[in-house]
């Protein structure tokens, strides 16, 4: 597993050659405008799950369309003040998971909202939301479903249920509302930066080794799956290259991030098959606000692990606290 992308001082300056297009902001804002129009306040439940020391609730909130989209809502039992929450997302092919798998943002003292994908938990994790919209032709996985067009693509429904996700966090019971962070990593990274780039109120950002990133370069490099769906993909469906990277702009982070403000910390794998480190880079160097990154030279996808939880951990309660 040797380092085969860039040379590192290359890396810590490589810059995507996709270019935004002209209409990505109003292309956002008619999206996020009329999925809001569509929706519905969040419908909240209280659970048992076993866990005593942690109180979850089953939350369904309006996403894309005003489609219902599932989330677990964890925080500290008996907490009287609001919390400031984290509002989580998910890995490619994972859901929400199990209501007891409680993650380490809760463990913290932090609320957390652990927001279900759309059409995926069947791969690592269980899901519980499906997707109702059908696709074209798509290499099986989600990253070309309904590609040949941005209205159609199935990150857009994906993304706008990540950006409404934090609408509903806002709105639950014990929450501070100015203080909301996002996170992820992989897929779950690369929401996170795309989120940050299409609001302006969150106080911090963490992604990990992010997917989604720099789509053309990936689709031309990366050795392993998912990147490689776009390129059997296009080894079959020659003509589209070019509509199909014409869509993959209004969903590219190294896009959106260029118009994130919010704090941010980065990891990367330097020896990742999955996300390349350049691609990473990519939606780093082109995050607009505030950011650090931590780089694992040794490492594949799974990046800093258990010790950049820590690294992580740290770095997000200074920022809360302040």
């Amino acid at each position: 597993m040797p380092q085969s992308d860039l040379p590192i001082e290359q890396l810590r300056s490589y810059r995507s050659h996709t270019r935004a297009p002209a209409d990505l902001a109003d292309f956002w804002a008619g999206t996020l405008e009329e999925s809001r129009r569509l929706g519905s306040p969040p419908v909240v439940h209280r659970l048992s799950t076993g866990l005593r020391l942690i109180d979850t609730d089953d939350v369904t909130f309006s996403g894309f369309d005003g489609h219902p989209i599932k989330a677990w809502f964890h925080r500290p039992a008996g907490q009287a003040q609001r919390l400031p929450v984290v509002v989580r997302y998910q890995g490619y092919g994972c859901g929400r998971a199990a209501a007891h798998e409680v993650p380490v943002w809760t463990l913290a003292g932090y609320a957390c909202l652990d927001v279900d994908t759309r059409g995926q938990g069947a791969t690592y994790s269980t899901g519980d939301t499906p997707d109702p919209v059908g696709s074209d032709p798509s290499v099986p996985g989600f990253l070309t479903r309904g590609i040949r067009s941005r209205n159609t693509y199935y990150y857009r429904r994906v993304i706008t249920d990540s950006v409404l996700a934090v609408d509903a966090a806002k709105l639950l019971p014990g929450v501070d509302a100015t203080r909301v962070a996002v996170a992820g990593a992989s897929q779950g990274g690369g929401l996170a930066v795309a989120v940050a780039g299409l609001r302006d109120d969150l106080v911090a950002v963490v992604s990990d080794v992010p997917f989604l990133s720099d789509l053309r370069r990936a689709s031309e490099i990366a050795s392993r799956r998912p990147y490689t769906e776009l390129s059997t993909y296009l080894s079959i469906h020659r003509a589209d290259v070019a509509r199909v990277f014409d869509t993959l702009a209004y969903f590219d982070a190294a896009v959106l991030g260029r118009s994130a403000a919010a704090p941010a910390i980065f990891s990367v794998g330097l020896m990742d098959q999955v996300c390349p480190p350049s691609t990473v880079y990519a939606a780093y160097n082109a995050y607009a606000g505030p950011k650090q990154i931590e780089e694992y030279p040794y490492n594949d996808h799974e990046g800093g692990a258990a010790h950049h939880q820590a690294v992580t951990l740290a770095w997000l309660n200074k920022i809360m606290a302040a």
